[in-house]
């Protein structure tokens, strides 16, 4: 659980923690998608928002972060390699969890269209 902590703060609580919290109500939504009776169209529009906005969060926060780090290095002149990785490696932070609770949202999204299909196809009594 500290390592996931480490990495938020690693990449930016002001990018990595609204991430968070999407992937926080992307899964709370399935949830309630599942076991709820009624149709799920809904659900998945709001979904795919989520997903989409995380995605797009994350990849400006790479984008930032990697702005920044050049101006550091323009800044200081000469700069060592593993000081280089290790910027790259926070500005990429934000851009890998966007990444990741996009697809866990695209998978929720096809478990809940299958199961909006099959209750179309149902008989109504």
């Amino acid at each position: 659980m500290s390592q996931i902590i480490d990495r938020i703060n690693e990449g930016g609580p002001l990018f990595m923690v609204p991430i968070l919290l999407v992937l926080l109500a992307v899964v709370v939504l399935f949830i309630l998608a599942l076991v709820g009776k009624k149709r799920v169209r809904n659900t998945l529009e709001l979904i795919g928002h989520l997903s989409l906005f995380a995605l797009m969060w994350g990849l400006l926060g790479s984008t930032i972060g990697l702005i920044t780090a050049f101006d550091a290095i323009e800044g200081n002149g000469n700069i060592s390699q593993p000081m280089m990785a290790g910027g790259l490696k926070v500005a990429l932070l934000c851009t890998v969890f966007g990444l990741f609770c996009f697809v866990i949202s695209r998978v929720a999204m096809l478990v809940l269209t299958i199961k909006a299909q099959k209750q179309e196809t149902l008989p109504v009594n």
